[in-house]
């Protein structure tokens, strides 16, 4: 789908994977229209308003929910670093390559 002038043509993902605070119902049907999949767990209080008025339960995979622990520590890792945590580093290229530096240390030490 070519877009007019220059760049890379708008994606829409095809999954989304959020925690609970993301799981309101407007936020679901959002989703929903736009035809992107949502794997987000519901609270308490909502399955127990689902029960009651005898709705179907949102789907929910959890194998694809527990892979999201990993990007999670990912970005724990890198805050770890303050320059990058207080975004010390103004300029984007310059941001980028501290993210690119920071990232190669934590992978060269796992």
């Amino acid at each position: 789908m070519a877009g007019p002038g220059a760049g890379r043509p708008r994606t829409r993902p095809d999954r989304v994977v959020a925690d609970k605070g993301y799981s309101a119902r407007a936020f679901r049907a959002y989703l929903r229209r736009r035809g992107i999949k949502a794997t987000i767990p519901e609270r308490t209080d909502q399955l127990a308003g689902r029960r009651r008025r005898r709705e179907r339960p949102c789907g929910f995979d959890r194998a694809t929910y527990r892979r999201r622990n990993v990007v999670e520590r990912c970005f724990h890792r890198l805050k770890q670093w303050r320059g990058i945590a207080t975004r010390y580093d103004k300029r984007p290229d310059r941001y980028l390559a501290a993210i690119t530096l920071a990232s190669t240390l934590i992978w060269l030490d796992t």
